[in-house]
């Protein structure tokens, strides 16, 4: 990508003012027309969005997309909104046993309500705090249960493909792992033995790191600094790691972005929430600048990919190796094209993925080097998404956030009628978390406090 060094939060303020009255638009258009009998709405087809028998895994970014609204815009009946129909629908997803996407449904709302809360954003009794934090301290231990071990020692909170799937997406779940601890809470077992939720934590994170996330360290053929594995294998009769393999993505040797983007928010975020603990806690785990180290290094390359292998406006393709890409000639030296003939663009990769740039870059310093070029990376791809052909202008189209993908190999994208490639669509998990980066930037342009998932805590 060409990385802008000369945009500033400030100088997105007008795309962010029309973001927000989009989005609130949105919300109340997926309120007003969306059946939720039938299902969590995942993707939209022809601008309406649909169910998709998976897993329900974004239903938590309905309501928590209400609660960003509300932060950015005061409206207090997105807060309401927010609040009833978390209380209504989400407590199965509290104690869901089959899944690992705990992190991204219940921190979304019951840890965006107890933020809001903890802030003095909104005003409700003490009974409100502790429902919240009953929710995230039972959701992180269940989210924690779901664990595989390793051969070489520690392990992993494994994907709902089974015991022997790790997920790289799974490292933004260790939030609500993280939350759970931070907030007094321990994981139970057999004879009442206490498992600590923050060991599992660092354990999973460092697992990923491990085997999800590659250096240019010779370990394969196709090893190079920052590429990611969507699904790293293990033999669960011992617990030794055998391949790289892909869910999503085109192969195990290629680089799924929206992968590598859960990758990139993921160490950066738990960057930042290990310098609110004590350095005491990490002793039995190897100690707190070892990890601290393992999390930076898995940020810089991650990101440092991002940036290598995306065109030049910051909106990736969906897979690195996507096999017709090479159709579209040079392609990281010119804008992305979400209509082109050939493989889709995933905008939702740059949503996400854009947010970790900007938090690793403040992380490192907005004065060095280092960090400004991270946090510029990050603006560049939020001015490309804060505009057409990304923002959805289009007052019927229930989206946010255009040319969203969700399962390129299983088909499951709409291809409209006119295109020869899926386009034009959203996604819950796009919406929601260009909100988030919209968010971010929002209350950096206020001077408000910075917008962290441990924000829920009341420190």
């Amino acid at each position: 990508m060409k990385i802008d060094t000369t945009i500033t939060p400030e100088s997105l303020k007008g795309q962010l003012d029309q973001f927000w009255e989009l989005s609130g638009h949105k919300i109340d258009l997926i309120e007003n027309e969306y059946d939720m009998s039938n299902g969590s709405p995942v993707t939209t087809v022809n601008g309406k969005y649909t169910t998709r028998g998976w897993t329900e895994w974004t239903e938590g970014f309905v309501y928590g997309s209400s609660f960003l609204q509300f932060d950015a815009t005061g409206d207090e009946r997105f807060f309401e909104l927010g609040k009833t129909l978390t209380v209504e629908r989400m407590a199965t997803h509290v104690s869901h046993v089959g899944v690992h996407d705990h992190g991204f449904n219940n921190l979304s709302c019951y840890g965006n309500w107890l933020r809001l809360l903890n802030e003095g954003k909104a005003q409700g009794p003490q009974a409100e705090r502790d429902f919240c934090e009953l929710a995230l301290k039972v959701s992180g231990a269940v989210q924690a249960s779901r664990w595989s071990t390793i051969h070489e020692g520690g392990g992993y909170i494994y994907s709902f493909n089974g015991p022997h799937s790790l997920f790289v997406d799974t490292i933004r779940s260790c939030r609500i792992v993280m939350v759970a601890h931070a907030l007094g809470h321990v994981l139970m077992s057999e004879n009442d033995s206490p498992i600590s939720l923050l060991g599992r934590a660092i354990d999973h994170i460092n697992a990923t790191a491990k085997y999800s996330v590659y250096y240019g360290e010779g370990r394969d053929k196709y090893d190079e600094w920052g590429r990611t594995a969507h699904e790293s294998v293990f033999n669960t009769n011992d617990g030794r790691y055998r391949c790289p393999n892909a869910q999503q993505g085109f192969s195990g040797f290629t680089t799924w972005t929206r992968g590598l983007s859960w990758a990139m928010v993921g160490f950066a975020e738990e960057l930042e929430f290990i310098d609110t603990l004590p350095d005491e806690q990490f002793e039995t785990f190897g100690g707190k600048a070892v990890f601290k180290e393992t999390c930076l290094k898995g940020a810089k390359a991650t990101c440092d990919w991002f940036i290598e292998n995306t065109p030049i406006d910051g909106i990736p393709y969906w897979d690195s190796g996507a096999p017709q890409l090479h159709r579209l000639g040079e392609w990281r030296d010119r804008v992305s094209d979400p209509y082109n003939e050939w493989e889709p663009i995933d905008s939702t990769a740059a949503a996400i993925g854009a947010q970790g740039l900007l938090r690793l870059g403040r992380y490192l310093g907005l004065d060095t080097k280092e960090g400004s070029k991270y946090w510029s990376a990050g603006l560049t791809s939020m001015r490309s998404l804060l505009a057409a052909p990304y923002l959805s202008e289009n007052s019927g189209h229930q989206g946010l956030l255009l040319h969203s993908i969700y399962h390129e190999p299983n088909g499951w994208d709409n291809v409209p009628e006119e295109e020869k490639i899926a386009c034009g669509e959203s996604s819950q998990w796009g919406d929601y978390h260009i909100r988030e980066a919209a968010l971010l930037l929002q209350r950096e342009i206020r001077n408000d406090s910075y917008y962290t998932f441990f924000g829920c805590l009341n420190q």
